[in-house]
């Protein structure tokens, strides 16, 4: 049994926003009051970054179009003694999809460590 840091992107829709900066409050206020309502403060919530097309570096994944904002959250959540990979990424799924229906979940980051390892996603070991 093995303990995992799972991440996962959610697209989170904002209506009647005029402003990247409120669209990206509002979803991450809105994604952890729903969380939060199911004792899942234990799952960490963030905007998401996306990759300039151009030149690589990474922006806040939000868009606008007619008052309505797409956002890229990023929701990370530790899941311990998993039988392997997958297993943590069927839980995660679950337990974040339960509290956060009909919100897209993709798994976009999976990494095993110990117990009393500092962990960060996008980080070389």
């Amino acid at each position: 049994m093995s303990n995992y840091l799972v991440a996962m992107e959610a697209a989170w829709l904002v209506r009647d926003v005029e402003d990247i900066d409120d669209a990206i409050g509002v979803a991450v206020s809105e994604a952890g009051k729903r969380l939060n309502d199911q004792s899942m403060d234990y799952v960490e919530v963030e905007v998401g970054a996306t990759g300039c097309p151009a030149c690589g570096e990474p922006f806040d994944s939000a868009f606008i179009a007619a008052g309505t904002a797409l956002v890229g959250l990023l929701l990370e959540m530790k899941v311990f003694n998993a039988e392997g990979e997958e297993h943590a990424q069927r839980i995660a799924k679950s337990e974040v999809g339960g509290a956060l229906r009909d919100v897209p979940l993709e798994v976009v980051e999976t990494i095993e460590y110990e117990e009393d390892e500092e962990i960060e996603l996008g980080k070389d070991e």
